[in-house]
């Protein structure tokens, strides 16, 4: 037992019904709150949480932990110090704001320098990423493209039932949300022309993803087998993989993704950890053929996450567009994070797996505009009336996650970016 997890545990701060962020959730973020010092947080309702505060205090003098842990402005060195230290703290922060313990909630001094309104505080990426990786994870997705543009008795390539495909990504363009993405450019090649023309991608798209983030991996040449994997995960974030459908379609044979990709990916701001989803996990699709046995793994290792995508319009009410779970994943994190370290490759505290988009079973659950239009064969209505086969300028994507088992909901907040023309 979690001790953070308890479902009848609650807080002294008010949480609204319905609420991402009960007491039960505890994520951890960077932001600036009004002293204009970064620091690492958590949140509780609407209330935003200063840890570096709380510490100085004295509230976690029984947990081992560096002075300045909560000072950095991003949580790699807290995540590095392992998922005992990370439990103990969110442990420790359940006890201070349950509802029955005085020890802060009769303090209006401490309440003073530690507890914040959310939306007065700059929120701050969350990690610092020095590696992204982005696999290829849903077989719905995976099938509705090779569908598209292969062989439809033929969708999936020979290789994508044996092992997760995945490739590196470029995380000096991740930022978080409420920063906006410019309309890359690059080159196309248009229906029916004998020749590539250069200039600004006509079908950029939303991918509907989820990330998690990586603990201390091993010492390069050694893998983290499936039994492991757990140990090295902290948590997950909503990533939208912003993708140019037109450039990549010229450019991905025969090394894959490259402009098309690595313009910008946006993330939400809150690190869910991987312990508070422990009510929610699930078992995944059954694979079929049987994997390696370096793939194999026991237990559920699928979390039941639901997901929504809304378009906003410049100017207008938002639309909402796809509704999927992350549950549908054929390969789950465990065997993605060792597959990827299966040949000896190094992770990072703070690297970023993205999942690749996460499409369900009907049309209204595809998670990428490619497959909700059919490659620009169907539009999709907007609530003023404009329609959409792709992404258009000042469009703004919003993604939402939660998981929510009749007892606690535990969410993720939003990532929300808007597209911008293209920099001359």
């Amino acid at each position: 037992m979690i001790k953070a997890n308890d479902p009848n545990r609650r807080s002294w701060i008010n949480v609204e019904s319905g609420s991402d962020f009960p007491i039960q959730n505890i994520p951890f973020g960077v932001f600036i709150p009004e002293d204009d010092i970064i620091t690492i947080g958590t949140r509780i309702g609407d209330t935003a949480v200063d840890l570096s505060a709380m510490q100085q205090l004295g509230y976690f003098d029984e947990i081992n932990l560096d002075e300045d842990v909560f000072l950095q402005d991003t949580l790699n060195d807290f995540i590095a110090l392992g998922r005992e230290i990370n439990r103990d703290v969110r442990d420790r922060i359940a006890e201070v704001f349950d509802a029955d313990n005085a020890e802060l909630r009769d303090n209006d001094e401490h309440k003073a320098k530690i507890l914040f309104p959310v939306n007065e505080v700059q929120m701050l990426m969350p990690v610092f990423c020095q590696d992204y990786t982005d696999f290829y994870s849903s077989r719905e997705h995976a099938t509705n493209v090779g569908t598209m543009f292969r062989d439809p008795n033929n969708a999936l390539l020979p290789n994508w039932l044996h092992l997760p495909v995945g490739y590196h990504g470029r995380s000096s363009t991740i930022v978080i949300s409420g920063e906006p993405v410019h309309r890359p450019k690059g080159q196309r090649m248009p229906p029916n022309a004998d020749k590539p023309v250069f200039g600004p991608s006509v079908r950029v798209d939303f991918e509907l993803e989820m990330a998690f983030i990586t603990g201390e991996g091993k010492p390069m040449g050694q893998s983290i087998s499936t039994a492991e994997a757990e140990e090295y995960i902290f948590g997950m974030v909503l990533f939208n993989d912003w993708s140019a459908r037109d450039l990549q379609k010229w450019e991905y044979v025969p090394l894959g993704p490259f402009l098309a990709k690595n313009f910008g990916s946006s993330i939400s701001p809150w690190v869910v950890t991987m312990d508070a989803l422990e009510p929610y996990r699930v078992a995944g699709p059954v694979q079929e053929p049987e994997v390696l046995d370096y793939l194999k793994f026991e237990g559920d290792k699928n979390y039941d996450i639901n997901l929504e995508v809304g378009i906003a319009p410049e100017g207008s009410t938002e639309t909402t567009v796809c509704k999927s779970n992350f549950k549908h994943m054929y390969w789950n994190m465990v065997q993605q994070l060792t597959h990827h370290t299966v040949n000896g490759c190094k992770v990072n505290a703070g690297d970023m797996m993205a999942s690749g988009t996460i499409s369900g079973p009907t049309p209204d659950s595809y998670g990428s505009m490619l497959e909700l239009s059919w490659n620009a064969t169907k539009s999709m209505k907007m609530a003023d009336g404009s329609e959409r086969t792709f992404i258009e300028d000042n469009d703004t994507v919003i993604m939402r996650g939660y998981c929510d088992n009749g007892k606690v909901r535990i969410g993720f907040g939003e990532v929300s970016s808007k597209l911008l023309p293209a920099i001359d």
